[in-house]
């Protein structure tokens, strides 16, 4: 049973993503847009649980199949959306000496990557939210330690009220 740990912000996690990124992009970099680090850890100041999330970034399904050749090589599987429509979850791979992480691959227009996106800069933007983000996934870390379900569940008022606000502000789809 997997315990959910939500840490203090870490100031080496945007490093720790750099050195995915730089393994990751040359095997990749003529089929993608970018690699862009989303979630908690890309948030300065916010607690997070200490798991790196980037989103590979490509124009088009069309490009999928041929990226996920490249990923294999690699030694990543595709592990389907995992629930979320527009995110392809990509599991194992390179691993040796990195932080743990989580890769997905997502159309430049995919919903799920413009909310991200949208929730992350608006989290940067205001610091006061985010703490106050941070604080509330402590409290849900401490209140359901093995569900992450329900910590998931918890989350989503919080999340849903703040991308909606972003999108208000010109946040969604502007990064």
């Amino acid at each position: 049973m997997r315990t959910i740990i939500i840490e203090q912000y870490d100031p080496t996690w945007p490093a720790e993503f750099e050195k995915i990124r730089n393994i990751l992009y040359p095997y990749i970099s003529d089929l993608i847009m970018d690699i862009r680090h989303v979630g908690s850890t890309s948030v300065p100041g916010l607690s997070a649980k200490p798991i790196i999330d980037f989103n590979i970034i490509i124009e088009s399904y069309e490009i999928f199949p041929k990226l996920l050749e490249r990923l294999e090589v690699l030694g990543y599987k595709h592990d389907g959306d995992g629930g979320i429509a527009g995110r392809e979850r990509m599991k194992n791979g390179i691993r040796d000496g990195f932080i743990d992480y989580h890769m997905y691959v997502c159309p430049k227009d995919s919903k799920e990557h413009l909310r991200q996106t949208a929730f992350r800069e608006y989290l940067k933007k205001y610091p006061n939210e985010a703490k106050e983000y941070g604080t509330l996934k402590i409290h849900l870390a401490k209140q359901f330690p093995h569900d992450i379900d329900s910590y998931v569940a918890g989350k989503h008022d919080f999340v849903e009220r703040i991308v909606d606000i972003a999108k208000k502000e010109g946040l969604y789809g502007k990064y």
